[in-house]
């Protein structure tokens, strides 16, 4: 098992910026691959960004290019989530995950953390 804790949500002006974490414990955090999602109230859960093992590579939603950087800490088993230019429609519950697929899925789930951004 992988357990994964989100921090760093909160409410924002639009404009302004949060950085997202998730510390990973239990099975080892080597060789996969992180990513993260996000779910607004009434809509499906969406991709946001994934990077690769050990971090050389990274996509992202066309939604988000360009304002959000994913990255992680091998040495701290953590994932990050730079968000900068926050416009309300990134409002919504964001989720780290592991093992993340091409397609969109995922092996393992953080509990997700509230991010708010107002006009």
């Amino acid at each position: 098992q992988v357990q994964l804790v989100e921090s760093g949500g909160g409410l924002v002006q639009a404009g302004g910026s949060l950085r997202l974490s998730c510390a990973a414990s239990g099975r080892t955090f080597s060789g996969r691959v992180m990513g993260w999602f996000r779910q607004a109230t009434g809509k499906e859960r969406e991709f946001v960004a994934r990077i690769n093992w050990p971090g050389s590579l990274a996509y992202y939603a066309d939604s988000v290019k360009g304002r959000f950087t994913i990255s992680r800490d091998n040495a701290k088993s953590t994932v990050y989530l730079q968000m900068n230019s926050l416009k309300p429609e990134d409002t919504a519950v964001y989720y780290c995950a592991a093992d993340v697929s091409v397609a969109g899925r995922a092996n393992y789930w953080g509990q997700g953390t509230q991010v708010t951004v107002s006009s």
